[in-house]
C-alpha cells in the first residue's frame, strides 16, 4: 500500500507485493467466474445424481424409507408364494428348457443388480399380451407376448428391470397398507405399464376386488421407472432399451389399441414418462460398452414363435436366429451365416454391444 511519504522502503515493497497478489487474485477470479458459469450452463447432464437416481449405490441405500408398509419381508414372501400358486392353476406356462432358462438367467442377473431384497421366481406364461408382471415376494411373470414384441435383449430386459423395481420398492404392500384392507388376497400383482393380462382381472374379480386395486399411482410408476433403468445399467445392459420400449408400446398403441388390456390407459407410456427416464439415463456413468442383443434372445425368440405357432420371418421385430455377432452402435449384419437349427456351444460368440464414441 502506498500510504505516505514518510513510508520507508520496506513498508512500499511490501506493499507492492500485497497490490501484486490482489491483482493476480482478481485476474484468477475473471478467468475462473465464467469458466463456472459455462460449465454450469451445459445443462441436466451437470446435474448431481440423487440417492435414489444413482445406480453406483444400489444395494447400499434404502429406498424403502419412510414408506408405509405393515408386512415384513417373510410375510410378504408368504402373501406372494400363495396368490402365486392360485396363479399357476389359472394360466398356461412354457415348459420348454431352453425359453425359461434364459428368461430366468436374464431376470436373475437384474435381480443380482438390484435393490430386491426378496428372491425372485421367474416364470414364462403363454399369452399374447404384451405385458410382464410381478407378485409380492418375487413371484415374476413374463408374457410370451412380450418377448415375441422385443425387438432386442436389452428391451427385454428393460421391462423386466421395471417389474423388479416394483417389487424392490415394494409398491403393492405399500398400496395395501395404505388401504388397510386386511384380505391377503386384496395384494395387487405389479404390472408392467400399470395394466393387468385377462386372467388376473379374472382372478382380482373372483375376490370381488374392485378394478382400481390394479392401479399404481404416477409416483409408483415413475419411482419403477427411475429403479429400472438403473438396474438395466448395473447389469451391463444399454438403459435405453427401457425408453425404445415405451415409445414402441406407445405407437403400437395407437395403431392397435385391442393388443393391450383395457387397463394399459391407466398408466400409458406418456411423453413425459419417457423425457424423464431419457433424462435420468443421459447422467448416468458412462460405460465403454453396453449390452444390446445376443444370439440367445434371436433364438428364444424363434423357438417361442415356432412353439406358438407363429414361425415367421422375424422382419422388424429382431434378427434371425443366425446373428450372434456384437451389436455395436450401428447394427451390422453377421459375416458369418448359419444355417437353420440352432448354434452349437462351440460356435457362440459375445453378445451385442454398443461402445461408447470417443
Amino acid at each position: 500500500m502506498y500510504v505516505s511519504a514518510l513510508s520507508d522502503g520496506r513498508t512500499i515493497t511490501m506493499g507492492k507485493r500485497l497490490a501484486q497478489f490482489i491483482g493476480s487474485s482478481l485476474m484468477a477470479l475473471m478467468v475462473v467466474i465464467p469458466a463456472t458459469a459455462w460449465t454450469g450452463g451445459q445443462g441436466q447432464k451437470a446435474k448431481p445424481l440423487k440417492e435414489k437416481e444413482n445406480p453406483l449405490l444400489i444395494g447400499k441405500r434404502n429406498i424403502n424409507k419412510r414408506q408405509l408398509n405393515f408386512y415384513s419381508i417373510q410375510r410378504e414372501i408368504s402373501l406372494g408364494r400363495q396368490l402365486a400358486a392360485m396363479i399357476d392353476q389359472q394360466v398356461h406356462l412354457v415348459d420348454d428348457p431352453v425359453i425359461t432358462e434364459y428368461v430366468n438367467r436374464v431376470g436373475q442377473n437384474l435381480v443380482l443388480h438390484s435393490d430386491a431384497k426378496v428372491p425372485f421366481t421367474i416364470k414364462v406364461a403363454v399369452s399374447d399380451e404384451i405385458n410382464a408382471f410381478a407378485l409380492p415376494g418375487g413371484f415374476f411373470y413374463v408374457n410370451t407376448g412380450l418377448i415375441l414384441a422385443a425387438d432386442n435383449e436389452a428391451e427385454l430386459a428393460g421391462v423386466m428391470a421395471h417389474e423388479i423395481a416394483h417389487v424392490a420398492a415394494r409398491h403393492a404392500l405399500e398400496n395395501f397398507s395404505k388401504s388397510q384392507l386386511l384380505s391377503w388376497a386384496a395384494i395387487v400383482p405389479l404390472i408392467f405399464v400399470g395394466g393387468g393380462i385377462g386372467y388376473l382381472g379374472q382372478l382380482g374379480a373372483s375376490f370381488g376386488l374392485p378394478m382400481a386395486f390394479f392401479k399404481f399411482s404416477r409416483s409408483a410408476e415413475k419411482e419403477a421407472d427411475i429403479l429400472g433403468a438403473q438396474y438395466a445399467w448395473a447389469s451391463g445392459y444399454d438403459p435405453n432399451g427401457l425408453v425404445t420400449m415405451f415409445e414402441k408400446l406407445r405407437a403400437r398403441h395407437q395403431r392397435e389399441p385391442g393388443a393391450f388390456s383395457k387397463l394399459f390407459m391407466t398408466h400409458p407410456s406418456t411423453p413425459e414418462r419417457i423425457k424423464i427416464v431419457k433424462g435420468l439415463i443421459a447422467r448416468f456413468p458412462e460405460r465403454e460398452e453396453y449390452i444390446i442383443n445376443s444370439w440367445e434372445f434371436n433364438r428364444v425368440k424363434e423357438r417361442l414363435a415356432r412353439l406358438r405357432g407363429t414361425a415367421r420371418k422375424l422382419g422388424a421385430q429382431g434378427r434371425p436366429a443366425g446373428q450372434s455377432r456384437p451389436t455395436l452402435k450401428r447394427r451390422r449384419p453377421s459375416d458369418d451365416t448359419q444355417q437353420q437349427g440352432e448354434q452349437q456351444p462351440e460356435q457362440r460368440e459375445k453378445p451385442q454391444l454398443k461402445r461408447r464414441r470417443p
